[in-house]
């Protein structure tokens, strides 16, 4: 009959215990994903990535060594202007921002971050900033004007109420529409102000979260708050 050291059973222990510490971390999410949770997608990067040497060696054969070169010299530019894209300064300069960088910025950072968004969906932007109260004032290609304000309400106070921008010459006022901007959820009597101006439009936390990921504000604005 075979004896058992005391060394099996506390190794026998450890395992229990890191397997029950694992389970723990995958219940919470935080242990990160298993083999077959990413199988898929590593199929699909050799399956790719086999295509593009096939593809490579048959324009080799057809024509020579300068279908390799230019195919090689293709796939590294788009590779590094992938990789460009993804890092987070040169995403933020391009308008995307994800919900933990729209937190973190404070007045002058979500005016910068709203011109760069505007900026990505084909406005010009002129952005005036000041420590308290920056302003964006934008313009798109249809002539519609958009006038920016950043408030934690919608509803102004009334010594820090201002007034409208002009109209332009030749252009009515109609055009000219108003954004108050708002990383949280406006209240009943900000949405009730907005509506009683009639030319102001109001976007809350979650709007903007989306228009950071991508969304256009054009579809964004079609929405109410």
């Amino acid at each position: 009959m075979a004896r058992l050291s005391w060394t099996s059973g506390t190794f026998e222990s450890r395992r229990a215990r890191r397997r029950q510490a694992v389970r723990l971390l995958r219940a919470r999410g935080l242990y990160g994903p298993r083999f077959r949770d990413v199988l898929p997608a590593l199929a699909l990067v050799v399956a790719a990535v086999c295509s593009v040497v096939a593809l490579l060696a048959w324009g080799y054969r057809a024509a020579g060594i300068a279908v390799p070169l230019v195919g090689v010299v293709v796939v590294v530019c788009a590779v590094t202007l992938w990789v460009r894209r993804r890092r987070p300064g040169a995403r933020r300069r391009l308008g995307y921002y994800t919900p933990d960088e729209l937190l973190e910025l404070d007045t002058e950072g979500l005016a910068l971050a709203v011109a760069r968004m505007l900026r990505r969906d084909g406005w010009r932007v002129r952005l005036m900033p000041a420590p308290d109260r920056p302003r964006v004032c934008a313009r798109n290609t249809d002539g519609r004007h958009l006038d920016v304000a950043f408030r934690p309400v919608a509803e102004p106070l009334p010594d820090e109420d201002q007034p409208h921008p002009p109209a332009r010459r030749g252009q009515p006022d109609k055009e000219t529409l108003r954004l108050v901007v708002h990383r949280g959820s406006f209240a009943p009597r900000d949405v009730r102000w907005a509506r009683r101006e009639g030319k102001t439009r109001l976007l809350d936390g979650s709007a903007l979260r989306r228009w950071g990921a991508g969304e256009p504000l054009g579809e964004l604005l079609t929405e109410e708050v």
